[in-house]
């Protein structure tokens, strides 16, 4: 038999507080971690230069004939202007912030749609699992960038910003659904979901508070994923000269660029800023998914250790 020891001292670990210990594994794990580190401080830098550019530029900068036309980048003019005689760097401080506002609203209701569907489908199995699967599959076969024209081009006149976020989250969200809905196959047959079973828990209960959990770094992963899908699609289309036409988003800078044939004139420049801009956002947002892929996936985290 064994002996039962009483007033033993708990060890240091186990005396520590949960957050006392979240807090010292998240900071150990960044230090591991050098890829989502410097996602995250690149992404920030991007952010904050959106969020306090227009505290030091006039966004009214941006707007047509509100400088010199064709400025070489100089002290003046940083980024330099363009053939209507726009501020560049006013651009950026305008266009940027619309760019991750149409992916963030794209990445958001496509992860939310797909979390709900793919944890739906996952769970709950049987003819709901067919028929959500079935209408995956179906969406899947469509050319996504030949709908996505198309819709566009049809609302052109009327597009904005948000419209544009929805019309890229309407094909966004079935790889989400597709992907949770393997993880939650897993997940189910769990031994704690199964003793939740068992204590009678009803099935949603089951899902937002058992298995979403052990889903969170997968999620934010897919999110992030879904984010940069989103801003990879709008730019595509406004460089087609299919985005909101009176905003300077990153795309549509890209598009009056080609348009009025600046590299042929000489005009570098004008094609640098958003190009830069948009090679400095995708870059961030691979390395934070990068770095949460590791938390997802015990075995990046080996391999990359």
């Amino acid at each position: 038999m064994g002996t039962i020891l009483v007033g033993q001292a708990a060890p240091a670990a186990e005396t520590a507080t949960p957050g006392a210990r979240r807090h010292i594994g998240i900071a150990t794990y960044l230090k591991r971690n050098p890829k989502l580190v410097a996602g995250l401080i690149m992404f920030s830098s991007l952010l904050l230069f959106s969020l306090l550019g227009p505290l030091f530029i006039d966004r009214e900068l941006a707007r047509p004939m509100s400088a010199m036309p064709s400025q070489a980048p100089s002290a003046e003019y940083p980024f330099g202007t363009d053939d209507q005689g726009r501020n560049l760097l006013a651009v950026a401080v305008v266009g940027l912030p619309l760019t991750l506002q149409v992916g963030l609203i794209a990445g958001l209701v496509a992860i939310v749609l797909g979390t709900v569907l793919g944890l739906t489908a996952g769970y709950v199995g049987g003819v709901t699992d067919l028929i959500i699967r079935g209408v995956c599959d179906i969406l899947l076969t469509v050319p996504g960038l030949v709908v996505l024209i198309t819709v566009a081009a049809s609302i052109q006149g009327a597009i904005s910003v948000q419209m544009m976020a929805l019309v890229v989250a309407s094909l966004a969200w079935m790889w989400p659904a597709r992907t949770i809905r393997s993880q939650v196959l897993t997940l189910r047959e769990r031994a704690y979901v199964q003793m939740a079973k068992l204590s009678g828990m009803k099935t949603p209960e089951i899902i937002f508070r058992e298995i979403m959990p052990n889903l969170l770094p997968f999620l934010a992963a897919s999110f992030v994923g879904s984010v940069a899908a989103a801003i990879l699609a709008s730019i595509g289309l406004e460089a087609l000269g299919l985005g909101p036409q009176n905003e300077p988003t990153l795309g549509m800078t890209i598009y009056w660029a080609i348009s009025f044939n600046a590299v042929i004139r000489g005009m570098w420049w004008w094609l640098a800023m958003p190009i830069v801009a948009i090679v400095i956002l995708f870059i961030s947002l691979f390395m934070i998914s990068a770095g949460l892929d590791e938390i997802a996936n015990p075995r990046l985290r080996k391999v990359s250790s």
